[in-house]
């Protein structure tokens, strides 16, 4: 599909250096396809917040420890 976009012309110039004038759909496609799948990471993040409880973990009173003895048990069965 076409799309008619305004870019000033430092922009332009910017992508030429990088891209080459012959490459420049492709290269805007790519960096689209980058921003979207950012933007849905993101979206997935933020829709994640407060999934998981502040309480009641076996971590709560001792994180260290906890990850020492995961750390342990990787070593043992790796």
């Amino acid at each position: 599909m076409r799309l008619h976009i305004t870019v000033d012309d430092a922009l332009v110039a910017e992508l030429d250096r990088r891209a080459g004038s012959r490459r420049r759909s492709a290269f805007i496609a790519e960096l689209l396809r980058r921003g979207v799948e950012d933007e849905r990471r993101w979206d997935d993040i933020e829709a994640a917040l407060g999934a998981i409880p502040d309480r009641g973990h076996e971590w709560d009173d001792d994180p260290g420890a906890w990850v020492r003895d995961q750390r342990a048990g990787q070593r043992r069965s790796g």
